[in-house]
């Protein structure tokens, strides 16, 4: 998600998009109902700088309605819930380790299941630049991270307060391994890390590779676009998801799009959809910081507003499924197929029915296909940007529960129960 001090220049750019036949605020697009939403997080000091950003469904092994939804909170750290969207447990994110740097900030969470034969909750923390790892049994969260655990992307602690940190997260598990990709913030950078045993319990990791995404784009009449950003930024990615069973990453590139490419990092990267803005000049004004915008040449797409953000699978039988895209400038979400060349199949906003209000500039989502609990379609979770009602000038975030029926419904989709376990057996 963007900055706060950015927001003007989003604003500028969601007017943009409007003129692009396109409603700016989700007007127009079928709502599907809610429902439930978790407690309120307030980012201020009164309420410990928790904001909302990136969910994750940890699926019991033996009873579904034991399932947790884990999610971060940035400064606040993780929160996890239960499928009535109570708050199970709340973990801080670590202190700063001296009085000039930086607080411990989770971004983004995934789980993946059977690491040394125990199920964990991955994060990234972006105020420390590493792997924060949570070992789940029953629901409740433990630290497991090793104390040894490195950096991921600088080699010193001055250069992890200059916040070019682990950003965006996504588990992946092959044969070879148990991996997390990660991206880096204000870089185009993505990262591949295997998680690694150690003495006592511990997990730690190594970064493996990286791969830069570009940051400059030659458009179809030849001319050069950068996405207009504060100086010294690059479009990065956070939103990400790995496809388990063909091995392939999608990331968003916010300002840019969504790019697929093999999840080992190898091979070239294909764009496979662009934001509405694609294209668009503009020039940043260190005054206003506000982009100033120019003609739009129409190279960009025409189902993501800038930021493209969460990312997820609905997955079904026989290598079928959903890829699920946050629209965060017009609070829609875009569906893909999973298969082939990832055909576009519609948009939905999650609306407000029952005392539950909708969902407006979502960071992260997390779908699973299997019945969880009363969910027995599926659940489908999605970060809050903007909880309503609010209180006075605190910002306010949450997460909201959709079952995947209400989804499937609206846009004529499949509900697949039997089709993939996400233990990975089936």
């Amino acid at each position: 998600m963007r900055p706060l001090q950015r927001l003007s220049v989003a604003a500028l750019t969601l007017a943009l998009a409007g003129a692009l036949a396109a409603p700016a605020s989700g007007q127009g697009v079928e709502p599907v109902d809610p429902e439930l939403e978790t407690p309120a997080l307030f980012d201020d000091a009164a309420g410990g700088f928790a904001n909302g950003d990136d969910p994750a469904i940890w699926a019991h092994p033996t009873d579904s309605g034991s399932s947790v939804v884990i999610a971060t909170a940035k400064e606040g750290g993780l929160f996890s819930y239960d499928l009535d969207g109570r708050q199970l447990q709340h973990v801080p994110a670590p202190a700063a380790p001296g009085p000039d740097d930086e607080p411990g900030r989770f971004n983004n969470v995934d789980v993946t299941y059977g690491f040394g034969g125990r199920d964990l909750a991955v994060v990234s923390d972006r105020g420390g630049d590493r792997l924060r790892i949570y070992a789940v049994s029953n629901g409740q969260l433990t630290d497991v991270t090793d104390p040894a655990a490195p950096f991921v992307f600088n080699t010193t602690q001055e250069q992890v307060n200059a916040a070019e940190t682990v950003y965006g997260l996504a588990t992946w598990k092959d044969v070879t391994g148990t991996y997390a990709l990660v991206s880096r913030r204000h870089k185009t950078s993505v990262g591949l890390v295997r998680l690694l045993a150690k003495p006592g319990g511990k997990v730690g990791y190594q970064l493996v590779r990286t791969l830069d995404l570009p940051a400059s784009f030659t458009l179809p009449n030849g001319q050069t676009w950068t996405p207009c950003l504060e100086p010294d930024e690059l479009p990065q990615v956070e939103g990400m998801v790995v496809d388990q069973r063909a091995d392939v990453l999608y990331a968003a590139q916010e300002d840019v799009g969504i790019w697929r490419m093999r999840a080992d990092l190898t091979g070239a990267p294909v764009l496979m959809d662009k934001v509405r803005e694609y294209g668009v000049p503009g020039t940043y004004d260190p005054e206003t910081e506000d982009c100033v915008l120019g003609a739009d040449p129409g190279y960009g797409g025409r189902r993501l507003a800038a930021d493209a953000e969460g990312l997820t699978i609905y997955h079904r039988a026989d290598g079928k499924g959903y890829l699920l895209a946050s629209s965060q400038g017009d609070s829609t979400f875009a569906v893909y197929r999973r298969e082939g060349s990832n055909a576009y199949l519609g948009r939905f906003r999650v609306g407000a029915d029952d005392g539950v209000d909708g969902v407006d500039h979502s960071d992260g989502s997390a779908v699973l296909n299997i019945p969880l609990g009363d969910f027995d379609e599926g659940l489908f979770v999605a970060h809050d940007g903007a909880d309503t009602p609010g209180d006075g000038d605190r910002e306010v975030t949450n997460f909201t529960f959709v079952g995947w029926g209400d989804i499937a419904d609206e846009l004529d989709l499949d509900v697949d129960t039997d089709g993939w376990d996400p233990r990975g057996q089936g």
